[in-house]
């Protein structure tokens, strides 16, 4: 089967002959092209969203699976979502072919093996409730082919992230997210435009689905949590103008609630103790707007 993301393009058949400023303007023209090409995904993106969001309300988890440079910008957008929103870490977790340690050092073949990614989604007890993102630039990885096949016989939600038009991955996710973006500078390097395209996607995925949880509230992570010296500050600053009040009173009142963003927000902007700002909270599932709205 041809792939458009192992292609060698006519166009830069004489790379190793340009000078580096031509090779700088045609490798960034490439990023350009793989912004395009999530531009071009964006329904189907919003889509996917929308269905993991319900999901994720119902207690499924969000669960990565890649092999290669496609499983490590998997594994680095379900990194952040912790530290970015204080997402439980075990619903979000990824999956790579050759196991954790294939993160930093490439194992070759594991791309190749079909049992192990249905071996490592029962490790994790995957099951109907939970989602499953998987991502491949070719969209014929073994591994990820076979992951999402037993997750869709399950019932699970599935969504293919992939970047070749013949990817195989499509038939067996409820959402194929395609990124197409054709031949890469250098032949069959997909970490480069045809992984930009995958971070990006990724990011606007898990952003969107956080932000429709409930996550964020006016542009603001409210869910951080203050674990340095730099975001003990930002969550002061953050209560202070999400309450309308002055640092001083922001940082007595975060201290009060154990520096928890939103039950301080409640409390000052409700003029409620910290039992009371939290129960509101817990009304409202932890969601900060519909707990100020109430």
């Amino acid at each position: 089967m041809n792939s458009t993301t192992e292609a060698a393009s006519k166009r830069y058949a004489t790379i190793d002959k340009w000078p580096a400023a031509d090779l700088v303007d045609g490798i960034v023209e490439g990023q350009f092209a793989a912004i395009a090409a999530v531009s071009e995904a964006s329904p189907i993106i919003a889509a996917a969203a929308d269905a993991i969001c319900e999901r994720l309300e119902n207690g499924g988890r969000l669960i990565y699976m890649g092999a290669g440079t496609s499983g490590r910008l998997a594994t680095l957008d379900a990194a952040e979502l912790p530290p970015t929103y204080n997402f439980p870490r075990d619903r979000a977790l990824s999956l790579m072919a050759g196991g954790p340690e294939a993160f930093l050092v490439a194992k070759e073949g594991a791309e190749d093996d079909e049992a192990a990614a249905v071996t490592d989604l029962e490790s994790v007890d995957f099951s109907q409730k939970d989602v499953l993102v998987g991502v491949a630039a070719s969209g014929n990885t073994p591994y990820v082919v076979s992951g999402l096949a037993h997750a869709r016989a399950l019932r699970a939600l599935t969504v293919a992230v992939f970047n070749n038009p013949q990817g195989s991955v499509a038939g067996h996710a409820d959402f194929a997210v395609l990124l197409s973006t054709g031949a890469e500078f250098v032949a069959g390097s997909t970490r480069m435009k045809a992984g930009t395209a995958q971070k990006v996607a990724l990011n606007t995925l898990s952003t969107a689905v956080m932000i429709r949880l409930g996550y964020v509230y006016q542009g603001r992570m409210v869910e951080m949590k203050p674990t340095n010296a730099k975001l003990h500050q930002r969550a002061k600053e953050m209560v202070a103008e999400l309450a309308d009040t002055d640092i001083e009173t922001a940082a007595r009142t975060l201290s009060a609630c154990d520096n928890v963003i939103k039950t301080a927000i409640v409390m000052l902007n409700r003029d409620l103790d910290r039992g009371a700002a939290e129960a509101k909270l817990a009304a409202a599932k932890g969601n900060l707007r519909r707990a100020l709205e109430s």
